[in-house]
């Protein structure tokens, strides 16, 4: 590459579109919103995707999302102590799983969005 890449985002759907802005906020992202329809979230500087009030079951339930963190445990203590998956139907989180490459759990979000939050070995 002769260019410099600064970020990489994802886009991705809401089947409902102010739950899951209300929903990311509390998951602890920043929102910048873009249009009526479209959101920047941010997690820090370089790391953020774009969340757009557009809805295909097929799509949304087939979109993954890695978020790699440096203590698994300390994530998972942390998103799961915030309550959403009593706050929202469709939310849940997985426990620990354990790798080869390193450990992740998964939580989905309202609109059945697979998130991984993982942690690699000796990284």
């Amino acid at each position: 590459m002769k260019y410099k890449a600064k970020s990489i985002r994802t886009f991705i759907g809401a089947k409902n579109y102010e739950e899951s802005r209300t929903f990311y906020k509390e998951l602890g992202f920043e929102e910048i919103e873009l249009f009526d329809n479209m959101s920047l979230f941010k997690v820090n500087k370089s790391l953020s995707f774009y969340l757009q009030d557009y809805y295909v079951k097929k799509w949304c339930n087939n979109s993954m999302v890695f978020l790699e963190v440096d203590d698994v445990d300390i994530c998972l203590n942390e998103l799961f102590g915030k309550g959403l998956q009593d706050k929202y139907k469709f939310v849940r989180f997985t426990e620990i799983k354990e790798f080869e490459w390193g450990r992740e759990f998964f939580m989905h979000d309202p609109s059945g969005i697979l998130w991984h939050f993982g942690q690699f070995n000796n990284q």
